[in-house]
């Protein structure tokens, strides 16, 4: 009796909603790509030292008790921490044995061996449980950066953790409260950090909530007043040159009820597409708020990730991004494997520091198109975006109303025979669908009569839009793609795992004990039948029998119904259509030079999320109002190329750009940022 409830209760738990998840050997980077430079998630040749920084007072954390190097003194953060329950922050000071006005600066350092100086790189995680130490979660990254060059702090921000909200400008203050204490370490004959710090090259990283500090801590930086309490003062000036943040929130801070305004500052966001803790894209909102003067060549890009999660960028974490609870329901057989997600954050982050803290331009390849990094990264889908002070955008989508205009003026649009021409503001997958703050066209067509001539989308500009562009055969056509379908034969429904190429998913029932699985799902599936079917409640237990019975009865018909669900996957898979469309450049004389965006890089679909085992709880616990994050990604058409391929194509001489839908019979696209990109 007790085995025909067990199976029951198995075979119940057992439906699994199917994966559907895009086939990642169909976009992943090509292996043999690689940028001209060594693979940057390698340890450099220096030897790394280590020491911790601190109050030496801190009741729960003893290495910043008993093994500080370097004491540091509190600072008093009374005016970022408001509105919390007064019962909640005296259970929380009472536990640290502090309160907001004696805030400890801890810090554990890595750092490498030599004169110096050398590029000071803060890092900071996001909210956790507080009991539970977030700090130690970035030791890959400090061992890393340190031997290639670096010194990494991982800052101590615990105990701001757990049931504050509204604290995000606490977090970004703090932090700049560590760097006052680096000015000091720097300057102090007597430590061992004495001269080795460059001050003039520094870089904030942040994860999570910390992701959305390093925002907030750039802002203060060089503000003169606290924008939520005029009567604090800030003095820092530091000179912040680069902004890293990993699965950010954003607008958990505003900073005068708005979105936190940068400008002229590197920054790079990366994203997991299967992160169940922030489970969409916020990142985007911040790196559309970046803008540049051009007095330097400050650069952004966005890079998210297939497959990706939010907690394994922190060894502490892990893979259970929603607690260890309700972690149990998800679908972990999704993910990238912590080793692979982490080396790929390693190739970004260090490659992005080189980059923007030491110039080093072989790595820019790898932010202009992620694909570049075949070489060195984990075989998923990486979607890129990327703007550096040299891209000038004719159609950014943020200006008006008007959709025959562009953002420069001079610039018209023009659209023929198109089935839908509409445009509108990218929003989250997030319940209620929030706003990226970011706008774009979409365009959509249908096959063509006969004898009639295909749909396109394109821009015109005049002589003197030309004049202001400067573009040659140096520059880049850039603009930017998502990928949709009005018809489900369009979405890539492959059910494969990370890193295995195009394999079957595992069967449904591949998780049952041997003796009850026989030969396999159906094999376990009649047999739950035959049990459901020939049981006999006992004389003690009849009641629970039937019940047992009927629950058998209930799966195993579902169960049969899984092979449906597999021919349909199959069907999907099998009619999956990639879209595609020409580009087309004109000049003044009228010649035209085109290229397909496959030719460039094939489109990926809408990268579908499974987030959990079960379609029930994906409806109850995932945030997801659709199955997919509205990301374009990349394309860049070198002009070079052109003129090489067309004889009498003069780059300069180019006025318009069309897209041309003649290479799929059907579909929509959202497309963003057409312009020009001078290429270094």
């Amino acid at each position: 009796m007790r085995r025909t409830l067990s199976v029951a209760a198995l075979l119940a738990a057992a439906c699994y909603q199917p994966n559907r998840l895009v086939d990642p050997t169909r976009f992943a980077p090509p292996t043999g790509a690689g940028v001209n430079a060594a693979d940057p998630s390698l340890a450099g040749p220096l030897a790394v030292r280590r020491l911790y920084y601190g109050s030496g007072t801190d009741r729960r954390r003893a290495v910043y008790r008993d093994s500080v190097t370097l004491r540091t003194g509190v600072v008093n953060g009374t005016p970022f921490i408001r509105g919390a329950d007064p019962k909640l922050l005296k259970e929380r000071w009472k536990y640290w044995g502090f309160d907001a006005k004696r805030l400890p600066v801890n810090g554990r350092v890595w750092y490498p061996e030599g004169p110096g100086p050398f590029p000071l790189v803060l890092i900071v995680h996001g909210n956790h449980r507080m009991t539970e130490f977030s700090d130690p979660g970035y030791a890959y990254l400090g061992e890393l950066l340190a031997s290639r060059g670096y010194i990494l702090a991982s800052v101590d921000e615990n105990f701001l953790n757990g049931n504050l909200r509204g604290e995000n400008d606490a977090r970004g203050w703090m932090l700049l409260q560590h760097l006052v204490a680096w000015r000091r370490f720097n300057a102090d004959s007597t430590s061992p950090l004495f001269r080795k710090v460059d001050l003039s090259r520094i870089a904030l990283m942040g994860h999570s909530r910390g992701g959305e500090a390093v925002a907030v801590a750039a802002s203060f930086n060089r503000l003169p007043r606290y924008p939520d309490d005029a009567r604090v003062t800030f003095d820092f000036g530091f000179d912040i040159r680069t902004l890293i943040a990993i699965a950010p929130v954003d607008g958990q801070y505003r900073p005068a009820d708005q979105g936190t305004p940068l400008t002229d500052v590197n920054y790079l966001v990366l994203h997991g597409a299967h992160d169940s803790d922030v489970s969409t894209f916020m990142g985007q909102r911040q790196f559309q708020r970046i803008r540049f003067s051009g007095q330097r060549a400050w650069r952004k890009s966005a890079i998210y990730i297939y497959r990706a999660n939010h907690g394994q960028f922190n060894t502490v974490w892990g893979s259970s991004d929603v607690g260890p609870e309700l972690g149990l329901l998800l679908a972990k057989k999704n993910l990238l494997s912590g080793e692979e997600q982490r080396r790929a954050g390693k190739v970004f982050i260090s490659a992005f520091l080189d980059l923007t803290l030491r110039d080093a331009g072989a790595y820019e390849p790898l932010f202009r198109d992620a694909r570049s990094g075949g070489a060195w990264l984990p075989r998923t889908i990486y979607l890129t975006r990327y703007e550096d002070p040299s891209t000038r955008r004719l159609a950014a989508f943020e200006e008006d109303v008007d959709v025959t205009t562009g953002t420069v003026p001079g610039v018209r649009i023009e659209g023929a025979r198109l089935a839908a021409w509409r445009e509108l503001a990218l929003s989250m997958r997030s319940r209620g669908s929030a706003s990226y703050e970011n706008h774009v066209v979409r365009v959509g067509w249908a096959k063509p009569r006969a004898g009639e001539a295909p749909a396109a989308y394109g821009l015109r500009w005049s002589d003197s839009v030309a004049t202001v562009l400067g573009v040659d055969a140096r520059s880049s056509l850039v603009f930017e793609v998502q990928g949709e379908s009005e018809k489900p034969r369009a979405l890539a429904a492959a059910d494969t795992a990370p890193g295995k190429g195009a394999m079957p998913r595992a069967p449904r029932f591949a998780w049952l004990p041997k003796w009850l699985r026989r030969g396999g799902a159906d094999s376990a599936t009649s047999a739950a039948a035959d049990s459901a079917k020939n049981a006999t409640p006992t004389s003690d237990s009849t009641a629970a029998a039937k019940a047992a019975a009927k629950a058998a009865a209930k799966a195993a018909a579902k169960a049969k119904d899984s092979t449906k669900d597999k021919a349909k996957a199959k069907a999907a898979k099998d009619s999956v259509i990639t879209l595609d469309f020409r580009v087309e450049l004109e000049t003044t004389s009228g010649a035209k030079a085109s290229v397909a965006l496959s030719e460039l890089a094939p489109l990926p679909p809408p990268l579908t999320i499974r987030l959990y085992k079960w379609a029930r709880a994906e409806r109850k616990y995932g945030a997801g109002s659709r199955d997919y994050d509205q990301v374009p990604t990349r394309y860049a058409v070198p002009l070079a190329q052109l003129e090489r391929a067309m004889p009498g194509f003069d780059a300069t001489q180019v006025r318009a750009v069309r897209f041309v839908f003649d290479r799929t019979e059907s579909g929509s696209v959202l497309i963003d940022g057409i312009g020009f990109e001078r290429v270094p």
